[in-house]
């Protein structure tokens, strides 16, 4: 089932639609859960109120598989500016100025909204539900696997497993390099990305450039955490319809116990 809330805020003066997914059994069974934190949290259950229109289905993967796991999705801001504002550590850097074309002015509100998340919604969510206050993930796909990624630099004895999809880190392409050069991940257990081939449909300039800034935030995680992945999805553009395939995976690489566990 899935429950909805607004809370607070505090550092963007707003309140902000969370909806926390609880197993099936929640209310029958006094078990803790793990606990899953995904952003763009309208796409993350259901159709109905996802933007463009298809979600990743987790609701309905989720009740299948009867998984074990509590997932919270964090509504983005309905302005797209805002979300990249949110998602982004720092203002658009060099890189993206040579991906996009033009300098881009957007970006540096990712650590309020990620403070926001760490001692805002994480203690509220862990005294509301049966949590395992101390397995924690975090999940995210484009800006949002670049702010997953930021959040397990800045808080990697919290967010200890992570799942970035297609991610647009060539937004703070140079910052996140350096984050996660000079960042302790030995505490990370495992760290998940993929990117597409065609992440950018026709555009093969941007594509290409798209492929190789996840390699390089790759070859440098894979340094820091012993248990780190990136696979390469021939083909997959930065879609929905290719991104919802992929649901299955987040909860086969973060929690393979409870996947076996349900089969």
């Amino acid at each position: 089932m899935i429950e909805k809330f607004q809370i607070q805020m505090t550092s963007f003066f707003q309140d902000r639609i969370i909806r926390v997914y609880l197993p099936q059994d929640y209310n029958e069974v006094t078990d803790r859960y793990p606990v899953l934190y995904m952003h763009d949290g309208q796409n993350v259950f259901e159709d109905e109120a996802a933007f463009g229109g298809i979600s990743l289905g987790l609701k309905d993967y989720l009740d299948n598989e009867r998984l074990d796991v509590i997932v919270v999705g964090i509504d983005r801001h309905a302005s797209n500016e805002e979300r990249v504002n949110e998602y982004c550590p720092w203002k658009n850097g060099e890189y993206s100025k040579q991906l996009l074309g033009q300098v881009d002015p957007l970006g540096g509100k990712g650590k309020a909204y990620l403070e926001f998340i760490v001692h805002e919604l994480k203690p509220f969510i862990d005294s509301k539900y049966r949590t395992i206050s101390d397995d924690t993930s975090i999940a995210g796909i484009s800006l949002g696997g670049l702010i997953s990624t930021f959040a397990a630099c800045c808080y990697p004895h919290i967010f200890k497993r992570v799942f970035a999809m297609s991610s647009a880190f060539y937004r703070n392409q140079e910052e996140m390099e350096n984050l996660i050069r000079n960042s302790e991940l030995s505490s990370i257990d495992k760290f998940y990305l993929d990117c597409g081939t065609n992440e950018a449909g026709s555009n093969e300039m941007i594509s290409k450039e798209f492929l190789a800034s996840n390699k390089n935030i790759f070859d440098i995680l894979k340094t820091k955490i012993t248990n780190t992945q990136l696979e390469i999805l021939e083909e997959a553009e930065h879609k929905y319809i290719y991104f919802k395939k992929r649901a299955p995976d987040i909860f086969s690489f973060l929690y393979p116990n409870l996947v076996l566990k349900s089969q």
